[in-house]
């Protein structure tokens, strides 16, 4: 898997921050089931089991989001991020407050699901194109308020980041060309605004492709082209500029895409339809409460 500086980093998430969010939003004023039946000095050991074959991510926001509950509690990774598990495999182990433990479940296995969901479906891309010279991308097709998560997820499945936002890079899409009145008044006033960011630029044909090769355009994404005429623009191209496919790309064509000699390939598919990996939570042993006697 991508063990980049970036993934060591984890692009600076505050995982704090997004398990308050989530579990504000699970428990609001409390989590009545789990408080009426599970006793208050109850303490557990649980496991979370993957139940797919995939690759994990997620485990530190996770283990972020029991902690949160209760400091005291144990949580104990027995993978790695990025590793690729079969079904069965138990990925961590869990000790300590029961009542802690059932109330942040759910909420930690939604984020482990998600996260191994894209990171699971990335490495398949990255899989697919293995012995190519492209790189698989995500796009900010995220889910609101979750896009540094979903993005990490992608690194930990072999898959590279596009721009985080707005803020990052310069995209120049059709509807920016068209207001601009073409591809060269819009790329010249980006330049005038003397931005620092790179610059990459959509064009729907071969036309608007060597048009902008001719004004310096050093990153073109290739917008729903077919493969046949992806192979024309990367001869075209001639090594000029960094090409980028997008649009339509499936697990069945991406091989094919790649093959053309695109330097990327991005993909919304990642991060807006991946299937959520299936991982549960199970207890390892009966609760100390009904050993001692206490259970209610």
């Amino acid at each position: 898997m991508n063990t980049e500086t970036e993934i060591e980093k984890k692009l600076s998430i505050d995982f704090k921050a997004y398990a308050e969010r989530a579990l504000a939003e699970d428990i609001a004023s409390g989590d009545v089931t789990t408080n009426s039946i599970v006793s208050l000095e109850s303490q557990v050991e649980s496991q979370l089991v993957a139940k797919q074959a995939g690759i994990v991510a997620g485990l530190e926001v996770a283990a972020t989001v029991f902690s949160l509950l209760d400091k005291n509690i144990q949580f104990t990774a027995l993978v790695s991020e990025g590793s690729r598990v079969e079904a069965g495999t138990v990925i961590a182990e869990i000790t300590g407050s029961a009542r802690a433990i059932f109330t942040a479940e759910r909420t930690a296995l939604n984020f482990l699901g998600r996260m191994s969901g894209i990171a699971t479906l990335t490495w398949r891309f990255v899989e697919a194109i293995t012995g190519t010279r492209a790189r698989i991308l995500d796009t900010r097709k995220t889910a609101p308020g979750l896009r540094a998560i979903d993005k990490l997820a992608v690194k930990y499945g072999g898959g590279y980041n596009h721009r985080h936002g707005l803020y990052d890079m310069v995209l120049i899409k059709d509807n920016h060309i068209d207001y601009a009145g073409g591809i060269a008044q819009a790329f010249s006033r980006v330049r005038a605004s003397a931005t620092p960011l790179e610059i990459e630029v959509e064009v729907r044909n071969l036309r608007e492709l060597e048009l902008a090769i001719e004004l310096g355009v050093k990153r073109i994404l290739l917008d729903n082209m077919s493969a046949e005429v992806m192979k024309e623009a990367v001869r075209i191209n001639a090594g000029r500029a960094k090409l980028e496919a997008s649009g339509n790309v499936t697990l069945e064509t991406v091989r094919h895409i790649a093959e053309t000699g695109v330097d990327y390939i991005s993909i919304g598919e990642l991060t807006h339809s991946a299937k959520v990996f299936d991982v549960s939570l199970k207890l390892k042993s009966e609760p100390e409460s009904k050993i001692a006697g206490h259970d209610r």
